[in-house]
């Protein structure tokens, strides 16, 4: 006999899957439930999808203000590599963007963008075979607009100094690390031109985060803090550190280089401990110095559970959680499919939760919204191969009976 249960019953499955993640010591807890953040720190062990350093995963979680019944399933397809799942060779992004900046409540525009959806074509070339190919960016400035508008205005020869690399993309393991090598010195060579740019005062600094797409892989680095956030069939996995005194790790390494942190700002004056620029607080070349351009770089290779992208200045991290931000693009893709628009909302959301900084967004779709719109919220997933265990099955039976 089938059991229908109406939603007011049931408000809530909390998917418990057995499997530990060591550095948690506790259960791994999927919440299939409506949108309020809950960060939850993961690291990926899996090595089915090559990644540079770690990401994060915010899990997606529900207060309920009904009657709430948890059900324990076994659920052999569900480990901690359900969110790195190994890619699929078949997969090509599609790739296509939206961006929204706004001054918010300041008095000055000082962010940056770039929005670039073919590169290849801003480089001058062509490849062999069709792929995916976009950068994107943004740059946060401080001490003036003027460090942030260099970077913008000197990007393709900053980061693309060596084009005939790109052109020449394999997925193999060995390209992608040269790939990144390339970036992260293409980030210090960005902060030693602008050391060497009479037009950039020394007090004048900003923070950078750049989005690589090429083929089916997508390389972040970042120096600041900016933020990178991929949507994965819904569950917010952050693909940035927030470089900020309040991290501890940045903390440790700003102390142990002679710097110090005075009510959460680097040296008193800087509420990052990574920035381009400001070269009145960095030591001299060679040296090493508390405030580094050194990015954090993130790479990962894309499968059809990657529905987009969202990368942002902290105006918008400020005041919105990384989860509480893919909801509402998901949610806004699938009414509309304009990342144009969700970019608009992004900001406009912000500004409802009054940040007080400067705003800006891009919103990347990676995925057809198609593949959003069939796969259904997470709350409202159906999981295959997972059967109640006697006890949720007797609590199910109790509820209907009314006991």
């Amino acid at each position: 006999m089938a059991m229908i249960v109406s939603q007011n019953m049931v408000t809530e499955a909390e998917i418990i899957c057995q499997k530990s993640i060591p550095m948690l010591d506790v259960k791994y807890h999927l919440r299939m439930a409506q949108e309020h953040g809950v960060n939850v720190e993961v690291s990926p062990t899996s090595n089915a999808v090559p990644i540079f350093g770690h990401v994060r995963v915010a899990a997606e979680s529900v207060s309920t203000e009904t009657t709430r019944f948890e059900s324990v399933v076994s659920c052999p397809e569900m480990t901690e590599d359900s969110i790195l799942e190994a890619p699929d060779s078949k997969f090509t992004p599609n790739v296509r963007s939206g961006c929204c900046a706004d001054i918010g409540p300041r008095g000055s525009m000082d962010d940056e963008h770039i929005r670039i959806d073919d590169l290849a074509t801003h480089l001058g070339f062509v490849f062999d075979h069709p792929m995916a190919n976009a950068f994107y960016a943004v740059f946060d400035g401080h001490g003036g607009p003027d460090a942030a508008a260099f970077l913008k205005n000197n990007a393709m020869r900053l980061f693309f100094d060596d084009a005939d690399m790109l052109q020449s993309y394999d997925a193999d393991a060995l390209f992608l690390k040269r790939l990144e090598d390339s970036h992260k010195k293409a980030f210090l060579g960005a902060d030693l031109a602008l050391a060497d740019e009479q037009s950039v005062s020394s007090s004048c600094g900003t923070t950078a985060l750049t989005a690589l797409v090429i083929g089916r892989h997508l390389m972040v680095a970042n120096a600041g803090d900016c933020r990178a956030v991929l949507c994965k069939r819904g569950v917010a996995v952050e693909m940035s550190q927030d470089h900020r005194p309040s991290y501890l790790q940045e903390r440790r390494r700003v102390e142990e280089m002679g710097g110090f942190i005075d009510d959460g700002y680097l040296n008193g004056y800087l509420s990052v401990t990574r920035a381009l620029g400001d070269w009145d607080l960095k030591f001299p070349l060679g040296s090493g110095s508390p405030l580094i351009a050194d990015p954090d770089v993130q790479v990962v290779t894309l499968t059809e559970e990657d529905e987009f992208l969202i990368i942002g200045c902290d105006g918008i991290w400020d005041v919105m959680s990384s989860q509480d931000a893919v909801s509402l693009v998901r949610r806004g893709l699938r009414r509309h499919d304009d990342p144009q628009q969700c970019a608009t909302e992004l900001v406009k959301e912000a500004l409802r939760l009054h940040s007080s900084d400067n705003l800006t967004v891009i919103v990347i779709c990676l995925s057809p919204v198609q593949s959003i719109v069939q796969s259904c919220p997470p709350h409202m997933r159906r999981f295959r191969s997972c059967s109640l265990s006697e006890e949720a099955r007797n609590k199910l039976r109790n509820l209907l009976e009314g006991n």
